[in-house]
């Protein structure tokens, strides 16, 4: 009986432990996608670190929508890394002098940002070593990626071998995941999956221009593709518009 006792309490020793290493780093932007993702990883069980950049953007309302984004969602860490994108400028993101297009383009779009999701992977999976995590979510898609080349399959599949080639984790035997959950999900399916997890999406913003309250200017490609998802989903439209109350 004593035995059994003991063998009970080891199995629950072991249960929790596994419990607790499971950790995970989200990138968190503070828009539609990224704010599924955490909800995704919190609801199979993962400890969250979320990690947002501060890295030479348009606006800072998408810094102050993940925070609230990680609060809601019981993130157990939330940082944000200072990076300064605008020094290189070559995207309308990071570079004031370039306009943010309310037109649809063709070809990767000038929003785009060179080597951002890599520098933002990169830190993340230092952040993941530190905390013990093996598992990093991003919100990349491969259906409504705006032809972002660094969104695509194939380079999170890079990434990861490299992530599992210069890290002491990687040297080490165990091994990192990239998790993107949302890569085959179009924008519809994506806020679907974020309305049955409860997620309230007024709270986030997409836009790549939005005001310093957060509203959205309703043109610009994201707003574009995150207007579409809603009308897609059949589901009324959460975002604040410029505006809006």
């Amino acid at each position: 009986m004593e035995q059994s006792k003991r063998t009970v309490a080891t199995e629950k020793e072991q249960v929790s432990k596994s419990e607790q290493s499971k950790k995970a780093v989200i990138l968190l932007s503070g828009g539609l996608d990224s704010t599924t993702v955490l909800a995704m990883a919190k609801a199979q069980g993962y400890t969250c670190y979320a990690m947002s950049f501060d890295y030479g953007q348009r606006h800072r309302a998408e810094l102050v929508a993940a925070k609230r984004v990680a609060d809601a969602l019981g993130a157990k860490e939330h940082r944000v890394m200072t990076l300064n994108f605008g020094e290189l400028g070559g995207s309308a993101l990071t570079d004031e002098s370039i306009d943010v297009p309310e037109e649809l383009s063709e070809g990767i779009p000038v929003t785009y940002v060179p080597a951002r999701n890599t520098v933002f992977l990169s830190l993340a999976l230092g952040w993941a070593e530190i905390v013990g995590a093996y598992d990093i979510f991003i919100g990349v898609n491969a259906i409504d990626y705006s032809g972002y080349p660094d969104c695509r399959p194939e380079f999170i599949e890079a990434f990861e071998r490299l992530a599992n080639l210069a890290t002491k984790v990687g040297v080490e035997g165990q091994s990192f995941k990239i998790q993107t959950p949302l890569k085959d999900m179009s924008k519809a399916d994506i806020i679907r999956c974020g309305t049955e997890l409860g997620i309230d999406y007024r709270m986030t913003v997409s836009c790549y221009q939005a005001n310093t309250q957060g509203q959205a200017c309703g043109v610009c490609d994201s707003c574009r593709l995150r207007e579409k998802g809603f009308v897609d989903a059949g589901l009324v439209d959460a975002t604040v518009y410029l505006g809006s109350d």
